[in-house]
């Protein structure tokens, strides 16, 4: 065999050995993943805030002794800076370390009151002795703030920053702090700094915006989601035409008709709300007929919170007709006589129901109220 055909026959098998190889890696996937072993930690934290979900991803660099000799030097510098490399435009600090800091909100928010639509976001902070930008960019893919161009700003953000942490923080980290269902402080902190901005929900209008797109599919022929969905609406008084419609055809006798003291309840309060007294009094009468003692206490108990307390009255007396001599409806009475201000009567329920007291609890509660009443005062509703 000659030179040239030896040649020929091992770049004939190199090629072979590189096409399986190919075919293998198209086949099983990525390529073998091993620890990095990098200085600076791939990190990521979120939170729900309503249905709001906010996650940040960043590269988390260390202290590493350089405690006095981070802010406003080359690792974190002021303003804005060329790096070089390549990169000629002024650039702010990455917020981080390695590729760009992301943040992403999966609604729409306002930072520090500011709207800013749903999405993913390059996250720069340009750094000042006593204050700093936050810059909210188009651009996620970069590596730092090389290539920072601010025709991607979508939103800058003006926030002035904490230089007192008591215990120096080693690793750069963004945490979450004084959360409600409506908001939540996120900050990035690294050694003694703190530098903190305020997300905020429209939990109203996201949350609707999501039961809407929930119950334009299959939850939409579901009687319960029918109802819940209705029920939220009722609650936060929104979208009163379209809950009427859902919870119209929960109890629709064609549709299955759900008959359940939750979901007639909720139509009459919705009928109530459009205006519709005569239909919302039968539609409720229909409900406290098909109700259970512990529904028709907790109805009762809320009409004593929208103080109609002869409403309330009357329903707990038909809780008593209804189910009889037992601790609730005891307890109902005492509640309705004590809010029209029948002490005595309310006494007298409070006494029978102490000794129908189900457990410790409800039993020294009512020992309580009963010291009350015995001096006369009505109870706290």
């Amino acid at each position: 065999m000659t030179v040239q055909i030896k040649h020929s026959l091992l770049n004939a098998l190199a090629l072979c050995t590189g096409l399986i190889l190919f075919s293998l890696s198209n086949t099983f996937g990525q390529a073998l993943q091993l620890p990095e072993g990098g200085v600076n930690h791939k990190s990521w934290a979120g939170r729900r805030v309503g249905i709001t979900d906010v996650e940040v991803r960043w590269n988390a660099p260390g202290v590493k002794g350089r405690e006095g000799q981070i802010w406003g030097t080359p690792v974190a510098y002021y303003g804005f800076s060329v790096l070089g490399f390549g990169s000629y435009g002024e650039s702010p600090w990455r917020a981080g370390a390695n590729e760009s800091t992301t943040i992403s909100f999966s609604t729409d928010v306002t930072i520090e009151g500011q709207k800013l639509a749903a999405g993913k976001y390059g996250f720069f902070i340009a750094l000042y002795p006593d204050s700093c930008t936050l810059i909210f960019s188009k651009n996620t893919a970069g590596w730092g703030s090389y290539f920072y161009n601010p025709d991607w700003d979508v939103l800058r953000v003006a926030v002035r920053q904490q230089k007192d942490l008591p215990q120096s923080r080693e690793r750069l980290e963004y945490t979450f702090s004084n959360q409600t269902d409506r908001s939540v402080v996120v900050a990035l902190e690294w050694e003694h700094w703190r530098i903190p901005f305020t997300v905020e929900v429209d939990l109203t209008q996201t949350a609707l915006a999501s039961i809407q797109s929930q119950m334009s599919g299959a939850l939409g022929f579901d009687p319960p989601s029918l109802q819940a969905a209705a029920q939220w609406c009722l609650s936060n008084d929104v979208n009163l035409d379209q809950a009427l419609v859902w919870i119209n055809s929960a109890t629709d006798p064609r549709l299955g008709g759900v008959t359940t003291f939750a979901a007639l309840s909720t139509k009459a309060g919705l009928l109530r709300k459009k205006g519709d007294n005569e239909e919302a009094d039968a539609t409720m009468a229909t409900a406290l007929a098909n109700a259970s003692v512990f529904e028709m206490h907790g109805y009762g108990r809320q009409l004593i919170g929208e103080k109609k307390y002869k409403e309330a009255l009357a329903v707990f007396e038909q809780n008593f007709q209804k189910n009889g001599d037992t601790w609730p409806t005891h307890v109902g009475l005492m509640r309705g006589y004590s809010a029209i201000g029948d002490v005595k009567n309310a006494l007298k329920h409070a006494k029978i129901a102490v000794a129908q007291a189900p457990d410790d609890q409800n039993r020294n509660a009512l020992e309580g109220m009963i010291k009350t009443l015995e001096a006369g005062k009505p109870i706290a509703q």
